[in-house]
C-alpha cells in the first residue's frame, strides 16, 4: 500500500473506532433503562474496537518514521 491508501485506511479505521464508542454507549444507556444490559454485546464491540485501535496504531508507526534522537 502507499501512503496515501495507508492515510485513507487510517481514517476508516478511526471512522469505525469511533462509531463503536456511540454503539456501546448507546447499548449501555439502553440497558440502564430496561434493566437488562447485555454484557457479551458489550464485551464484543469492546474487543472489536480495541482490535481497531492495534490496526491503527499498526498503521500509524508505518506512516511515521523512526527518529533516533
Amino acid at each position: 500500500m502507499n501512503e496515501q491508501e495507508l492515510r485513507k485506511r487510517l481514517e476508516m479505521l478511526r471512522s469505525e473506532h469511533r462509531d463503536l464508542d456511540a454503539a456501546i454507549a448507546a447499548l449501555t444507556d439502553a440497558g440502564e433503562r430496561s434493566g437488562f444490559v447485555d454484557q457479551l454485546q458489550i464485551a464484543r464491540l469492546k474487543k472489536r474496537k480495541l482490535h481497531l485501535k492495534d490496526r491503527i496504531a499498526l498503521i500509524e508507526d508505518t506512516l511515521l518514521p523512526d527518529i533516533i534522537a
